[in-house]
């Protein structure tokens, strides 16, 4: 593990990673997991590590187990501890930690696809907020001792800015109360599965921020079917198993519809394109996949054309806000300054 982690903190998905990753390693040398926890142990660059390694290690020693050694330390996802089980019952558990690691590195990819897609909209709209606050708060009343320097004042929209500058000023601790409570929701809604819920529902109202959910929910029921399917398991197994990683709804209805199909006989490339989790060009391939046997491959592949996708639209959408917040910044403040400069212009001239 590359990273520092607290004890009885959960991994990231770069921890995950990176913790695969070198299981994975070891055990394709010949090296038996104990004995690899052990060398990852003596190699441990802080106590917190050391602690979480030593706790897999003793549960490993008593049980033999690393299934539910990890287990034990409720640090991992379940659906990670549910996919190492596998690779022990099937002997495959260099292949399921390899597998792991590439999958955890695709969530972290869409993780940061995300991040980079709401982070940057949040700074420039509170930059904006800021400057619009200093010109109505600082530079206002500035203007308005100029206007009664020379014998009059300030009137119509200039006066309103004014007056809006004062009030923002005399209560600046209810504004400071309403920032910090807005603050406040925007932690809770991107921290809990509530809030996380909440905006997915506003978002799924939206045309153009729905195809970006339905994207990121198949990007992940890909990536993890092709992970279970490479790990030997049938279909409908790697369904159940699948279903733990979406947390969307919406999806998650979809892929009981499809489980349901399958069940009755329905083939999988069919229910795929059926229920809606597939569509296009997407749905072709699933279904040349189950017919030339190569499932596992075309999951990846799709998991890697939806991650491109998301990227795409990402960048896209960023491409398109950048301007256009620079843009209305800049309306804003021209406004604010030519209310002002405008009658100041005109008294200039006529004395």
């Amino acid at each position: 593990m590359n990273r520092k982690t607290a004890q009885g903190k959960p991994f990231s998905n770069v921890e995950l990673s990176a913790f695969c990753s070198q299981i994975a390693l070891i055990l394709k040398s010949g090296i038996s997991s104990i004995e690899g926890i052990t060398i990852m142990l003596e190699d441990a660059s802080s106590e917190e590590e050391k602690t979480v390694l030593q706790q897999i290690l003793e549960h490993m020693q008593e049980t033999g187990s690393m299934y539910q050694a990890l287990s034990q330390t409720e640090l991992f996802p379940s659906y990670m501890i549910h996919m190492v089980e596998i690779g022990e019952e099937t002997g495959t558990l260099d292949e399921v930690m390899e597998s792991l690691s590439n999958h955890y590195e695709q969530e972290e990819a869409i993780g940061k696809s995300i991040r980079s897609a709401v982070t940057y909209p949040l700074i420039m709209g509170g930059m904006m907020v800021v400057v619009i606050l200093i010109l109505l708060v600082k530079v206002m009343p500035i203007f308005n001792q100029v206007f009664v320097q020379l014998g009059t004042e300030m009137t119509g929209f200039s006066r309103m800015l004014m007056n809006l500058g004062n009030a923002v000023s005399r209560y600046s601790v209810v504004f400071v109360a309403l920032l910090l409570i807005l603050a406040a929701a925007i932690v809770y809604c991107t921290h809990t599965k509530a809030g996380r819920d909440f905006f997915r529902k506003a978002g799924y109202r939206l045309k153009f921020i729905r195809p970006i959910y339905e994207e990121i929910a198949a990007c992940r029921f890909a990536s993890g079917m092709a992970l279970t399917l490479s790990s030997g398991l049938n279909p409908d197994r790697s369904m159940e198993l699948v279903s733990a990683l979406n947390d969307d709804p919406y999806f998650l209805e979809k892929l009981e519809l499809c489980q349901k199909q399958i069940e009755e006989g329905e083939d999988l490339s069919e229910a795929l394109r059926s229920t809606g989790i597939f569509s296009g060009v997407y749905a072709q391939m699933a279904s040349i996949g189950s017919k030339t046997g190569s499932m596992e491959q075309v999951m990846e592949r799709l998991a890697k054309l939806y991650q491109d996708d998301i990227d795409n639209r990402m960048n896209n959408a960023l491409a398109v806000l950048e301007p256009t917040l620079v843009i209305v910044l800049s309306l804003i403040v021209g406004i604010i300054l030519l209310s002002v400069m405008l009658p100041l212009t005109g008294i200039m001239s006529s004395l």
